[in-house]
């Protein structure tokens, strides 16, 4: 590969994440170097066994959050802005000496939608990555801006849920 392409899945359905592991599950099988980053979300809690699915196949795994404010009371605004701009700062510069095939970073647009960081700063990180590495982008909210950095754009959304009917989460397919 030696042009590294942008992807973002977004929308309000159900997959963003999944479609991010499939497509690192298959580069991971065609011999790439893939890294895998998680915002938002706190595996020590709710499992995502996607990760380890994905760290057990090779990808070289990151989280950087310690959830959303949302969620977690424990989490401050300032607290999560300050962890999400240290990962881009160390996201730079790993991207720099690592050079992965594949990087994903799951549920970083929530951090631009909920305003814990700047749209500009994203779209810098975007365009700095080297020029072989295939970036994808989840999460709810991308804004107009990363829609038309993107190379591949999908918006996933949802029709209809089972939570609507009052049926609850299940291990191993929402979670």
């Amino acid at each position: 590969m030696k042009k590294g392409l942008v992807h973002i899945y977004t929308g309000t359905g159900k997959g963003k994440t999944t479609c991010s592991v499939g497509l690192g599950a298959r580069a991971l099988g065609q011999g790439f170097k893939v890294t895998y980053c998680h915002f938002m979300k706190r595996p020590e809690l709710y499992g995502y066994h996607e990760i380890d699915s994905l760290k057990a196949l090779g990808a070289t795994i990151f989280g950087f959050t310690d959830g959303h404010p949302h969620f977690n009371k424990e989490v401050t605004p300032e607290m999560l802005q300050k962890q999400v701009a240290e990962a881009l700062v160390f996201l730079s510069g790993y991207l720099q000496t690592a050079k992965p095939d594949l990087m994903i970073m799951d549920e970083i647009l929530i951090t631009v939608r909920d305003g814990f960081l700047e749209e500009d700063v994203l779209l810098d990180f975007v365009n700095q990555k080297p020029e072989g590495t295939e970036l994808v982008l989840t999460g709810r909210g991308a804004t107009a801006k990363l829609i038309e950095r993107a190379d591949y754009v999908s918006e996933i959304n949802m029709v209809k849920h089972p939570y609507q009917q009052g049926i609850p989460s299940r291990k191993g397919i929402e979670f």
